[in-house]
């Protein structure tokens, strides 16, 4: 058939060159590639947007299990701190007693050895478990670990040194178990 009794049999399809037919469809195609591609790339964007803010939110969780980890060990530690220092400050009235046995004179060398042994073993067990009395005779009057019962004046003594001991006093650390009794040149 030619193609004019093809025009003339069915009048509404039009011949177009093959080479017309594949220009017209290549333009059409790439805006159909970008057409698809963007919402693939929308899609990617929202995505990775997703992620970061997932990874941002793992980061703060993960950040705040290590604070909470943090902090629960060291009320853990302060706890077991003050049980320690609790326990300690109730045996400080036998350290008093036996440190006045000692100051006492006595005929009984069995009697003082004894006691002697005792308060030895008393203040390895302190040393032990950490705790160190406080010095303070001779040493300057500090508030944060003395505690002032009286003020003397001795032109001997320098200005604020602690010139007698009534009570010794103990420390855990850097906290203060009980305050040094003493009394203190003015």
């Amino acid at each position: 058939m030619s193609k004019q009794e093809k025009k003339q049999q069915d009048p509404a399809v039009e011949e177009v060159p093959v080479e017309e037919t594949q220009a017209q469809t290549e333009p059409q195609a790439a805006p159909q590639q970008e057409a698809a591609a963007d919402p693939l790339l929308e899609e990617l964007e929202k995505l990775r947007k997703q992620m970061d803010e997932k990874e941002e939110q793992y980061l703060r969780l993960a950040a705040e299990y290590d604070n909470f980890r943090k902090r629960s060990q060291k009320e853990k530690d302060g706890i077991y701190q003050g049980a320690k220092s609790d326990a300690v400050a109730a045996f400080l009235p036998v350290y008093d007693n036996l440190e006045r046995a000692l100051k006492q004179e006595t005929a009984d060398e069995a009697y003082k050895k004894g006691v002697e042994m005792t308060m030895t073993g008393l203040k390895e067990i302190l040393s032990k478990l950490g705790v160190e009395e406080i010095p303070a005779l001779g040493e300057t009057f500090d508030p944060a670990l003395h505690n002032a019962v009286m003020h003397v004046e001795d032109e001997n003594a320098g200005e604020n040194t602690v010139v007698d001991v009534f009570q010794a006093g103990f420390k855990l650390g850097e906290k203060v178990i009980r305050f040094a009794m003493v009394k203190v040149a003015n």
